[in-house]
């Protein structure tokens, strides 16, 4: 007779298993056939290993980190039968208001784990996880957080997401730092219909790392109820006794599609045969019955669980659609909704708001790279959860040394060098945000922050996807555009790419007072961050202010007046404010020049009074002219105060080509004073 693992309780497994297993019967043969759930994900073949693990995770700081096919670990840890078949059907009773796939979940703490708010790309769920498990060390060590002691972070995935960057990111983050994190891989053996061989050589990631230095690796069956509890709670024990990271690799069936447009073509009919005599579920009925139940038991709970489930349909059905004029809701911070996680503001902390006024008490001007510094500075000792990292912060200070200094004095649990992955970057970001951290990562370059793309998208919109429940307040720190030489690599700015990104607040100061202001702003606020420091003003005289004080704060989407006028308006920004003052002093007009210093959002009031009063609008930017950010300046214009044009909105821009190398070669691409002049002559003249 078998003796049942006593660490777990077999009864809330098999019901929660038998439950999972109905919901995902119910989706495939009626809900998605009738049309009430439109994409449907099934767990069938992947319940045991996760109800399991979600027992365990019963620490006041443990989270976990799941994906599309993670919904038995949600049951288990506190998700309703009717949140479960809500999210599928899109109704507003669903965990995200029916904005996001009906098994992309995310769940703040209730009896057990909190789950990170998943995202529908493959891999994206890693970075976060080892973002929130060096949270801990932190909560533990430097925050002397109580409760936090063995705390652990899990992250789950298929076999085909472990050639993602974000896996292998993950993983160097955890081993390198020897992370309290598991790394959970449920392997089926397929990514939709590519096989094993070709994501894994070998087809097995366990034996892959098997040398891998500071990584715990643990490999067997995930149907084989006595093996699966065994693996599952020696791999949490380890990883909860401080001994670093681990790898759990469980095989298991996918007895269903990839989801419910995939009909398993590629499967033929004796591969279908193997997976179901591997059905975790038979083989959980044979390792409780009878040790724990009879037969009868069993079939009672089953239909037990069939009755509420069907009840769980009924009240989900009665719950109306979405409102589609709610939709832009929770996009950014609303203090009246507050999140429930993420940032300082679920944490009850209020850090001191400042002033818009400039106070200078030292004459002296000082660079954006001291301004960056000297604000840095200010708020790591203000704000004991502020973080500083990325490539090269510590000791070196930096590519542009704007952090030179900071990690002798805080310490290298505060300012912090990172491997060179920016996933890593800011998906570890996010992950710290969650757990009540203000992260401010680095990238180096402009250009440098591709790799990051799927992090960035998910930490801009996961407030709108968790219906407002989660939040990652980041301030990201992005260094770009021409200095005195440019290139394809370094000199990039393409600010649109991230003003059209829902969710994030964009600066781009032009001077060191704006910087200040900007920057101190962007790290007491709730939403996060994309924080532009154009390189040619760095160091630039012409960008050099006094430093207006410690309690100096601006707000984002207030421009400024560079100089009145009433003859021509430019709108412009970053390095281009210089240019386009330089170009306008030797023109016989009366011209406005606008700063917007944020372009997300930016001041579309002062820019319009601005144009009702002259009459005339030059737009000038770095970026390219092609769909760039002065076309929704200019469509704006047009829409708002066409009756009061005497000229065609113009715009100076870069042509649709990378920044050359060759200093001559620039001067066809970045804006020059002269063009922008010649520019300004047309406009008078027209």
């Amino acid at each position: 007779m078998n003796k049942l693992h006593p660490a777990f309780d077999w009864h809330e497994v098999a019901r929660l298993a038998l439950t999972s297993r109905v919901l995902d019967e119910l989706e495939e043969n009626e809900l998605t056939p009738q049309g009430l759930v439109t994409y449907q994900f099934s767990a069938r073949g992947h319940e045991l290993g996760q109800l399991l693990i979600s027992q365990l995770l019963d620490r006041p700081f443990d989270a976990a980190s799941a994906y599309y096919r993670s919904r038995p670990f949600l049951l288990g840890s506190g998700l309703t039968l009717v949140e479960a078949l809500a999210s599928d059907m899109a109704r507003t009773g669903s965990l995200s208001g029916g904005r996001d796939v009906g098994v992309v979940f995310h769940l703040p703490r209730r009896k057990r784990a909190l789950v990170l708010p998943m995202a529908g790309d493959v891999g994206s769920q890693y970075t976060p996880a080892a973002g929130w498990a060096q949270a801990i060390r932190t909560h533990k060590e430097t925050l002397k957080t109580p409760n936090v002691d063995d705390s652990i972070a899990v992250v789950f995935g298929g076999d085909g997401s472990v050639a993602t960057n974000g896996f292998w990111s993950a993983l160097t983050i955890a081993t390198t730092l020897e992370l309290p994190l598991l790394f959970v891989i449920e392997d089926n053996g397929y990514a939709i219909s590519v096989k094993g061989p070709a994501q894994t050589p070998g087809s097995n990631i366990a034996a892959n790392l098997a040398s891998f230095k500071n990584l715990a690796i643990w490999d067997g069956s995930g149907t084989n109820p006595a093996e699966t509890a065994e693996l599952v709670h020696t791999a949490v024990r380890e990883v909860r006794a401080g001994n670093g990271p681990g790898l759990l690799r469980l095989t298991m069936p996918r007895l269903s599609g990839h989801s419910s447009v995939d009909n398993q073509a590629y499967k033929g009919e004796e591969e279908r045969k193997e997976e179901w005599q591997q059905d975790p579920l038979v083989h959980l009925h044979d390792y409780l019955v009878p040790v724990l139940m009879r037969e009868n038991e069993w079939e009672n709970l089953r239909n037990q669980v069939k009755r509420n489930v069907l009840r769980a349909k009924d009240e989900a059905m009665r719950q109306p659609h979405g409102d589609p004029a709610t939709v832009t809701k929770f996009v950014f911070s609303d203090m009246e909704r507050p999140q429930e996680v993420g940032g300082l503001v679920p944490e009850g902390i209020e850090l001191p708001s400042g002033t818009p006024t400039s106070n200078p008490t030292d004459p002296r001007r000082i660079n954006m790279i001291e301004a960056i510094r000297r604000t840095l500075e200010l708020e790591l000792a203000l704000n004991p959860r502020l973080l500083v990292f990325g490539e090269d912060v510590g000791l070196k200070g930096g590519v542009h040394a704007a952090t030179l200094g900071l990690q002798t004095k805080f310490g290298e649990d505060r300012v912090f060098d990172t491997s060179l992955n920016e996933e890593g970057i800011i998906g570890r970001a996010v992950g710290m945000a969650y757990a009540g951290l203000v992260p401010v990562p680095e990238i180096q370059f402009r250009k440098y922050a591709d790799p990051a793309t799927e992090q960035l998208n998910n930490c801009g919109t996961v407030r709108w996807r968790t219906n407002g429940r989660f939040a990652a307040p980041i301030v990201v720190r992005i260094p770009g555009g021409y200095r005195k030489i440019g290139d394809p690599w370094h000199s990039v700015t393409s600010e649109v790419t991230f003003a059209h990104q829902p969710g994030w607040l964009f600066a781009a100061p032009s001077n060191a007072e704006d910087t200040v202001g900007l920057l101190r702003t962007a790290m007491r606020g709730n939403d996060p961050v994309i924080f532009f420091e154009h390189r040619a003003m760095l160091d630039a005289a012409w960008a050099r202010r006094p430093y207006p004080g410690d309690d100096f704060m601006l707000p984002f989407g207030q421009a400024k007046q560079i100089s009145r006028g009433d003859d021509l308006t430019i709108v412009t920004w970053g390095a281009m404010v210089e240019r386009c003052e330089m170009a306008a002093k030797n023109v016989d007009a009366s011209i406005e020049i606008i700063d917007l210093r944020t372009l997300v959002p930016w001041d579309e009031e002062m820019v319009l009074g601005s144009v009702q009063k002259t009459s005339r609008c030059l737009i000038v930017h770095e970026d390219i002219g092609l769909g760039g950010f002065g076309a929704e300046i200019a469509a704006t214009i047009v829409a708002e105060a066409f009756l009061d044009l005497d000229a065609p909105v113009e715009r100076v821009t870069a042509p649709a080509a990378p920044v050359p190398f060759s200093t001559s070669l620039m001067e066809g691409i970045v804006p020059t004073v002269d063009l922008i002049r010649k520019k300004i002559e047309d406009l008078l003249a027209f």
